[in-house]
């Protein structure tokens, strides 16, 4: 009996499967299928929860800006009360709040370096 190749037997186990779900019945019997649930539940972040992560990570709102992928003044924004992070954003920071000590080595991993502070020159005419 000659060795069947990878495509035929991705083509067999495609048949196989046609067949039980046309039929009624037999496919438990002859599938494994795992069904995984998950809890996406976000927290409504309020301007003082969302400080209070920032907190966490002890970065300035700017910095914690970057990190979230987002603008200054959109956590600027969430801090002040005059807009509430999207879902994405809330789902993130319950991440943060879940495992700080990850998310604060996470973001010191990326900082690249600190830039110099601009010194104003003085000028002689």
């Amino acid at each position: 009996m000659q060795k069947q190749t990878f495509g035929e037997s991705i083509i067999e186990g495609l048949s196989e499967l046609a067949d039980a779900l046309d039929k009624k019945g037999g496919f438990d019997e002859r599938f494994t299928r795992r069904r995984v649930v998950l809890n996406l539940d976000h927290t409504d972040f309020k301007p003082k929860a969302v400080r209070e992560t920032r907190a966490i990570l002890g970065a300035s709102q700017a910095i914690f800006a970057r990190f979230l992928g987002v603008s200054t003044k959109t956590v600027q924004a969430w801090e002040s009360g005059r807009n509430s992070p999207n879902e994405m954003a809330c789902r993130f920071l319950d991440e943060i709040r879940v495992d700080p000590a990850y998310w604060k080595k996470r973001l010191r991993s990326i900082v690249a370096g600190r830039a110099s502070p601009t010194k104003k020159h003085a000028t002689s005419k």
